[in-house]
């Protein structure tokens, strides 16, 4: 594997979290080569996750999410191309080519892209609200201070982050009606049992929450917009919000030869090619537990934070090709008053194991299992338990070892 020396000019095309904090990582371990980043936004590195929270509310100007200032990215020599997007890759000369038609030419490129929200085709597709982006968030606070208070805003999907929204929005006067196309929100995700604890949360709150939504369009209307469904009934909304899922941005990559399958295939070491890797949200990487292996992409802040520092840590240290870090992917989301948190990557269909709480008490501890090997923890409202708990992710743990010793409740 690659060891970096003061020769190396290395690439690192997204800036956002991971594509800041490799950087960082890699100054920090002692890389004295050549660095350049380069982002598509005209924005400093800033971080996605309070975007939909805190500045979404109200609580957080959003300049507060800027990660790094300009000084910074000075002082460990960085250089930056901000505004531009990268275009194409050619991997036998680890060159990137910019939309502004510029070449960088490098030895190492380290691909950061992440993802972008997903749209929809509906016929007013041009003029519904995503929550992906720092101008995404500011514009939809410039449409929401054209509404009344109390006017209806709909969002199109229940998962984290259209419950994200509808809790900013409901604490800023608005009424949200969440639509969510699946029975139960976030079941395809954590699976019917937790998915039906998590559907309480909405009416606790007062949003509303309907399920088994067949939208079949999205018109624009006199003072606002119709959200058209199957059924042949409508909803008007003064704003709609879509939370659909995200794409991982790769299409800049066609012709490289670097293989893509929903996001960039990378190997244990987050490599994708001899003088290619990619980490954060648009890496597709292995995951083994349990004896059991498959490459996931996991769209986690904690991940790509993972990422960005296991990477840097390979490309600096002789011997460390060697040295496969133990990722544990961690989750949260701050939604209807609540805090979920979850570790690890269960799947849908695992066992679930109540072990603290329960719905009722709005605060709960659970585990996930398959044949009987503990694959993930989730927890409402006890971060603490959780926490302690992370060791049972980091080795092959039986549940009843689990329950056995049961470190949720040091």
């Amino acid at each position: 594997m690659k060891i970096l020396g003061s020769d190396d000019h290395v690439i690192v095309v997204g800036a956002g979290l991971a594509g800041w904090r490799f950087a960082e990582a890699l100054r920090r371990e002692g890389y004295l080569g050549a660095l350049s980043m380069v982002g598509d936004e005209p924005h400093l590195p800033y971080d996605r996750p309070p975007l939909s929270k805190q500045v979404l509310s109200g609580k957080w100007d959003v300049e507060r999410t800027t990660l790094v200032e300009a000084e910074r990215l000075a002082e460990l020599d960085i250089v930056t191309h901000w505004g531009t997007a990268a275009v194409s890759l050619d991997p036998e000369t680890a060159s990137v080519t910019l939309a502004s038609g510029r070449v960088l030419e490098g030895t190492f490129v380290v691909v950061a892209t992440g993802t972008r929200a997903r749209r929809l085709p509906f016929h007013a597709a041009d003029h519904l609200h995503t929550l992906r982006t720092r101008d995404d968030v500011v514009t939809l606070r410039d449409s929401l201070s054209l509404l009344e208070s109390g006017a209806t805003v709909a969002i199109i999907g229940g998962g984290f982050i259209g419950a994200e929204a509808a809790t900013a929005l409901s604490a800023l006067g608005f009424q949200p009606v969440v639509l969510e196309a699946a029975p139960l929100p976030l079941v395809a995700v954590l699976g019917t049992e937790v998915a039906e604890w998590l559907a309480r949360l909405p009416s606790d709150v007062g949003v509303e929450l309907r399920v088994d939504q067949s939208i079949t369009d999205v018109v624009s209307a006199e003072g606002g917009y119709d959200v058209l469904f199957a059924d042949g009934s409508r909803l008007f909304a003064g704003a709609v919000v879509l939370g659909v899922g995200a794409v991982p941005n790769t299409e800049w990559l066609a012709g490289s030869r670097v293989e893509v399958m929903n996001g960039v295939v990378v190997n244990d070491h987050l490599f994708a090619r001899e003088d290619v890797a990619a980490i954060g949200d648009v890496a597709r990487f292995p995951w083994r537990h349990g004896g059991e292996r498959g490459d996931v992409r996991i769209e986690h802040w904690q991940t790509a934070n993972d990422h960005a520092q296991a990477l840097a840590a390979m490309l600096t240290r002789a011997g460390s090709e060697t040295d496969v870090p133990i990722m544990v992917p961690y989750f949260w989301s701050d939604q209807y008053g609540k805090k979920i948190q979850m570790l690890g990557h269960p799947a849908p269909t695992d066992q679930v194991t109540r072990v603290v709480g329960s719905p009722d008490e709005g605060k709960w501890l659970a585990l996930y299992s398959r044949a009987d090997v503990v694959t993930g923890l989730i927890a409402l409202n006890q971060p603490r338990g959780l926490m302690l708990s992370r060791g049972l992710l980091e080795s092959d743990v039986t549940l009843a070892q689990a329950l056995a010793t049961a470190p949720w409740s040091v």
